[in-house]
């Protein structure tokens, strides 16, 4: 059986963790000859500046090799959810309670509007009201704006900007209408894997990493509630909105 008729079938995660699991002795290997440089660059600066040539070679060497062991499991655990290995949802839930509630906000978790889609956050706050969803992509595809449009990949993002552009929008109607105080809700999409380095805005979406959610909301507000109406909004959105099982 040949490499291609083994992986023939095969989904895109299973074929990256076999792939990944394959290039571990070769990764190993160049650990060990950063870790090598790194004592050689050790020895020569102790001996630049009278200092002991062993210890600090040998630290140096295990600063690199440390450092690339870690960053090289950072890169392989950032596809974790797009593996299915964890869940987006509760990763970005978990940052956002951690970051948000000592500021005043309520973070709903798994709601779905009577009639429309679902989300995954509903964040009520002094700053305003945001919706807040996941989505997990391969680890080489680039997400980013190029002109007015969102690319994914090779592809246009408009479907995703705009499934989540109109949710916002009918629930921000909802709970203006049931609550009495007009709102604007924001919508932004955590995402977990892609090739994107902060974050990108295009087609009303805004997309960002999930460890920056919580930090653009509290840095960017959009409106100016006390703690009366942020606590009506909250209950009003726990009232209508439906709880995901």
């Amino acid at each position: 059986m040949t490499p291609v008729d083994q992986v023939h079938g095969l989904s895109p995660q299973v074929m990256y963790e076999q792939f990944w699991l394959k290039e571990v002795v070769h990764r190993r290997k160049m650990r060990g000859v950063k870790a090598a440089v790194g004592l050689v660059v050790g020895v020569a600066l102790a001996y630049r500046f009278n200092l002991s040539a062993p210890i600090l070679g040998l630290l140096c060497g295990l600063l690199v090799g440390a450092a690339d062991a870690f960053w090289t499991w950072r890169e392989y655990d950032a596809t974790a959810v797009w593996r299915g290995r964890r869940r987006g949802e509760t990763i970005t839930g978990r940052l956002l309670r951690r970051r948000l509630r000592r500021a005043g906000y309520h973070i709903l978790d798994g709601r779905a509007i009577p009639g429309k889609a679902s989300i995954d956050h509903l964040v009520i706050g002094p700053g305003g009201v945001w919706v807040v969803d996941n989505e997990a992509w391969h680890p080489e595809t680039e997400i980013a704006r190029y002109g007015d449009r969102l690319f994914l990949g090779e592809k246009y993002g408009t479907k995703t900007a705009k499934a989540l552009v109109e949710v916002s929008e009918s629930l921000a109607e909802v709970l203006s209408r049931e609550s009495g105080i007009p709102v604007t809700i924001e919508p932004l999409l955590a995402v977990h894997g892609g090739q994107l380095r902060r974050s990108v805005t295009a087609e009303g979406l805004t997309l960002l990493k999930p460890r920056l959610v919580a930090r653009w909301i509290k840095d960017g507000p959009r409106a100016d509630f006390d703690d009366a109406q942020v606590e009506v909004l909250a209950r009003t959105a726990a009232r209508v909105l439906r709880r995901m099982s």
